[in-house]
């Protein structure tokens, strides 16, 4: 039994020296810069109201540079974003997602930004949404969103819409859990034929949170049709574009989905 624990113990330090690495060389992404200071659009971003675990006495919530690193990118290239969440009105922060190890400058910046904070405090509820002003969706991750994005009628009807009058879908790491429920105008499953990824089986097991969590998000995007893939490696970045349904593994992938959903949107423009 020791054995045993000693072993897993030591699977779980290689994995945090491949993630430190990942998102090392995540953040090193080059943004897409709007050289006309000019909108090119609206974004919708999409965040979490659930903090529990069922028997865990820290906290989820959003795991903040799967927001922040998205934020930059999409910024830089001229995109103008919203925040929305389930029930409107503060988000919590996922106390994992503050540890040094994934506090990179992104992150550090805005955490320490009252006006960007204040956002986080008082974002929009569903009900507030006119989706013809937005071109794209993307919901971030945490392990909250598991409880509060796929139930979320309002969400999806948002989402719906965006994707019929022409703009994108993305999301990124637990947060494709609010793909699940989205149904094209046949109402057939959004992602049924579709190839998309999101966090993976073996990435919650290492995580350490599978006991936890209602539902297994890979299980759940298999069973609704979609062609799911993943990365070789867990915690390494990896970005499925399926022409205007994009998607990132986890949050190592948070950079490369912003680069991702920026290219896709300059095109459609």
């Amino acid at each position: 039994m020791l054995q045993r624990w000693n072993l897993q113990k030591w699977f779980i330090h290689i994995f945090m020296l491949i993630l430190s690495v990942s998102l090392s060389s995540a953040y090193a992404v080059e943004p897409v810069q709007n050289l006309h200071h000019k909108s090119l659009g609206k974004i919708l971003v999409v965040m979490t109201n659930h903090s529990a675990y069922p028997t865990r006495s820290d906290h989820t919530g959003l795991w903040l540079n799967e927001l922040t690193h998205f934020y930059d990118i999409a910024e830089t290239a001229g995109y103008e974003m919203d925040f929305v969440s389930p029930q409107g009105g503060a988000v919590p922060l996922d106390e994992r997602s503050l540890k040094p190890i994934y506090m990179d400058k992104s992150a550090k910046v805005h955490l320490a930004d009252p006006k960007f904070m204040q956002r986080l405090n008082h974002t929009l509820a569903p009900n507030a949404i006119d989706p013809s002003q937005y071109k794209a969706i993307y919901y971030t991750g945490g392990h909250g969103t598991m409880w509060d994005f796929p139930q979320n009628q309002g969400l999806k009807n948002i989402s719906e819409k965006i994707y019929q009058q022409g703009g994108v879908v993305s999301a990124v790491c637990h947060g494709v859990g609010g793909l699940l429920p989205l149904q094209d105008n046949n109402g057939n499953a959004l992602i049924a034929g579709r190839t998309v990824t999101g966090f993976a089986n073996s990435e919650e097991t290492l995580s350490g949170i599978k006991s936890q969590v209602p539902f297994s998000l890979q299980d759940g995007l298999i069973q609704r049709g979609a062609n799911y893939k993943r990365a070789v490696l867990p915690f390494t970045s990896y970005v499925i574009v399926d022409d205007r349904i994009i998607t990132g593994q986890n949050p190592q992938s948070s950079k490369a989905i912003a680069q991702a959903v920026v290219k896709r949107l300059n095109a459609l423009n």
